[in-house]
């Protein structure tokens, strides 16, 4: 892989992280509108702008043929049935912790989520765990445990926010599609239920709203702000190596805890600190161990 190769890939693979670190921003501006109703949105227009992506880019062939496979094999449609659940989940959890001023709890379950990957591989793919790993996974625990007990709220958000995206990730790994067609189908497989949602409440805002109103242009956007991320993600992680997609993925929590604390006037406690300070010491030491893995140096001997 040539170093333009890879640059490329970094400010790709950056530049989705960033987006979705500010993605609260975009959220807070429209929460006088309920979470369902905001996820109902981000899921149709999601969908809308796909396929008009996809027209204006003339891929088509390629979408239409990975659809076919997926459709006509039963364990990948069961896969990408349980991808669409999973990421609607996280998607409607996200929107209400942030509209709901737990941006810190959301911030915290995006550190936990990449354990929580390692830790779903081990259990369903049978994945093995080396020492200093295992190690990561108790202090993590330490951390969610002295918050639960130190605060007297167990952090329920944060871990189902690492859940249900772990388990995206691991649906999403028995599939072999491009990000075009997953994102399009995934949107198409839930697109009928957020309508008719969208249709038995009472009012909504586009009812209660012109429609070039600022609000609704917000809604409408939400499929732009839930695309875009993850076209860029990617085709910024084809081009570089994990490692390097494995220290990006913090930049987005990192923002949000910036964000809760520092913009929407978050409580930041001591014990916040403590379960923060345990879980970044667990993420640098399981970085450590899994991407600059310690070698024994053979020494040889000389005979003379």
């Amino acid at each position: 892989m040539n170093t333009k190769q890879e640059q490329t890939g970094i400010l790709l693979t950056a530049g989705a992280y960033l987006l979705w670190g500010f993605l609260p921003i975009y959220w807070k501006a429209v929460n006088h509108v309920s979470a369902g109703e905001i996820l109902a949105h981000r899921i149709i227009w999601s969908f809308i702008f796909m396929l008009l992506l996809i027209a204006l880019l003339r891929k088509w062939p390629t979408v239409r043929k990975e659809c076919k496979e997926i459709l006509t094999n039963k364990k990948q449609l069961i896969a990408i049935t349980f991808a669409s659940i999973m990421i609607t989940l996280n998607w409607l959890i996200f929107i209400w912790a942030v509209n709901s001023d737990h941006v810190l709890q959301a911030s915290l379950g995006y550190y936990i989520n990449p354990l929580i990957s390692i830790l779903l591989g081990i259990l369903v793919l049978k994945e093995t765990l080396t020492k200093r790993q295992l190690f990561s996974f108790i202090l993590a625990g330490a951390g969610v445990l002295f918050l639960t007990v130190s605060y007297g709220v167990f952090p329920w958000v944060s871990l189902l926010l690492a859940m249900t995206f772990g388990l995206y990730g691991l649906f999403k790994k028995r599939l072999n599609v491009g990000a075009f067609s997953s994102l399009t189908i995934e949107t198409m497989f839930i697109t009928p239920f957020a309508v008719i949602y969208l249709f038995i409440l009472p009012e909504n805002a586009f009812q209660t709203n012109t429609f070039l109103e600022a609000s609704n242009l917000l809604l409408i956007g939400a499929g732009i702000v839930t695309a875009v991320p993850l076209l860029l993600f990617a085709g910024g992680a084809r081009r570089i190596p994990l490692a390097m997609i494995g220290f990006l993925q913090y930049i987005a929590p990192t923002i949000m805890l910036i964000l809760g604390v520092f913009v929407y006037n978050e409580t930041f406690t001591t014990a916040h600190l403590v379960a923060f300070s345990f879980i970044w010491i667990a993420l640098i030491n399981y970085m450590v161990s899994t991407y600059f893995p310690f070698k024994k140096r053979k020494t040889r001997r000389v005979l003379k």
